[in-house]
């Protein structure tokens, strides 16, 4: 059976209602790994969204005033519904995104993981007591802003549509979900297990469409209390000048170039491991990938030639059929990416493996390593996003640290080292939102994330992420005579 077979109806999902655009209009997604048409969505129009703003706002005043620990009960019983359905899940998202199925997999129990974490903190959102004298009792309240309206990127599209969903809800807010245009068949069907587990109607809506005009309508929309946005810097910039204009309040987990440090105490066998699973997971498609290795000249040669072992026994090819690298996500990004390739051998690096697009249907690019880069080289401080991991080297501790952070980018940073003490001390120079040390990708959904500069405002994942979510009411009561 095919994946696409599970969705009711690729429609919009609007004050519980599944609809077309108003207008009938459609955009076509298609399979990265074949470049074939797989499905038809609505391209929903500003009035489609006025609609489901609408909608959001209207269920929000029962959902704000539900019990908080109802509120946790129906979003767990979504965590169970998308775990009943996490194989039909995972297939969908590994056909319309291109990654590994495994990969997907894990994307999916991630999902499922969000909405079991917050919905044990619904019932936990406490104020706090303010000791201000004997004549006035003063104390806060945290109250949900009211519709948050989420834009939500092509990379990890069901995963981060429950990482924002679900804090969102647990708070008390009602939510309007704007996919991407490349990915929007898993958000769809999550949201049909969302409405199958007990969400009442109106609470969670989705439009499926463009950037221009359906992000654009939902970030200017009026009846948007916050505004959620993961992707790229430019459009977080446009939309937070887009959300000044109605003094929105923002979340924006933006773009990364994050460096990898190696210093030659490290065990480089696993350093290479981890570094190669930070670059060429979701082909490099992941604003924490490890873009940039900073490794000492002492080991430089060792290193290199253990990541190239790495990669050279990778396998290639469609998600479905579960390899190591898959394809890029759309033909856009094929010809990013591949300008890259370019770029680099233009300014002096080595490709030391892989640099050429590959001759087979498809969005698929060699994964790739660039040696003797500069740290002024486009390749070394511009975001690729895709399976290009450029590698500097460096004689003393702070020349790696000023590489480092001489970058517009501040997302997350790793440090492969067995000195305790330097790794304490490097935690604390670099400037990056998530320090990993002998490891990538070491959050969880436990843990918060977010950038430091160009990388972000706010944070998601955690408890903290709940502060996107909640406002604070202080109140003050006269007690004298």
């Amino acid at each position: 059976m095919s994946p696409l077979d599970q969705l009711d109806r690729t429609a919009l999902l609007i004050g519980g209602d599944r609809r077309e655009a108003s207008d009938g209009a459609t955009l076509t997604t298609e399979n990265p790994a074949t470049t074939e048409p797989l499905a038809d969505v609505p391209a929903a129009t500003p009035a489609d969204v006025d609609d489901a703003v609408s909608a959001a706002r209207e269920a929000f005043r029962a959902w704000r005033d539900t019990a908080p620990d109802e509120r946790g009960r129906i979003v767990h019983r979504i965590a169970t519904e998308i775990r009943d359905h996490a194989e039909e899940l995972a297939r969908l998202e590994s056909t319309d995104q291109g990654k590994p199925l495994s990969q997907a997999e894990s994307d999916i129990e991630g999902a499922a993981a969000y909405f079991e974490y917050y919905a044990g903190a619904a019932d936990k959102l406490e104020g706090a007591s303010i000791p201000v004298g004997p004549d006035q009792l003063d104390y806060t309240v945290r109250e949900p802003y009211g519709v948050s309206g989420q834009i939500t990127p092509w990379n990890y599209p069901a995963n981060l549509f429950a990482r924002g969903v679900a804090p969102a809800l647990v708070a008390g807010n009602a939510v309007v979900v704007k996919p991407a245009e490349q990915t929007p068949l898993s958000s769809i069907r999550l949201a049909e297990l969302c409405v199958s587990a007990g969400l009442p109607e109106g609470l969670l809506n989705v439009v499926t469409g463009y950037g221009d005009p359906t992000g654009q309508a939902l970030a200017e929309h009026d009846g948007v209390d916050q505004l959620t946005f993961t992707g790229s810097v430019p459009t977080g910039k446009h939309i937070m000048r887009t959300a000044a204009d109605s003094v929105t309040p923002v979340t924006l987990e933006l773009g990364g170039k994050n460096p990898a440090i190696v210093f030659p105490d490290a065990d480089l066998g696993a350093a290479a491991e981890w570094i190669a699973t930070g670059i060429f997971t979701n082909v490099g498609q992941i604003c924490s990938a490890a873009d940039r290795v900073l490794v000492h000249e002492s080991v430089r040669e060792e290193l290199i030639d253990r990541l190239a072992g790495v990669v050279e026994g990778y396998t290639v090819g469609p998600g479905t059929e579960d390899p190591d690298i898959g394809p890029l996500v759309s033909e856009a990004q094929h010809e990013t990416v591949s300008e890259y390739l370019e770029v680099g051998r233009s300014e002096g690096a080595t490709v030391r493996v892989g640099g050429e697009p590959m001759d087979r249907p498809g969005y698929f690019i060699e994964p790739t390593i660039f040696t003797g880069v500069d740290p002024t080289d486009r390749v070394a401080r511009e975001e690729i996003f895709g399976p290009v991991l450029s590698v500097l080297s460096f004689e003393a501790t702070d020349e790696a640290v000023s590489i480092a952070n001489d970058v517009e980018y501040g997302l997350v940073a790793g440090v492969f080292t067995n000195d305790l003490t330097r790794a304490h001390r490097l935690t604390r120079e670099l400037e990056a939102g998530n320090v990993y040390v002998n490891t990538w990708f070491g959050d969880t959904n436990q843990t918060p994330f977010g950038g430091y500069k160009h990388s972000g405002i706010g944070r998601e994942k955690g408890l903290e992420a709940l502060d996107s979510y909640l406002r604070t009411k202080n109140v003050a009561i006269d007690l004298g005579t």
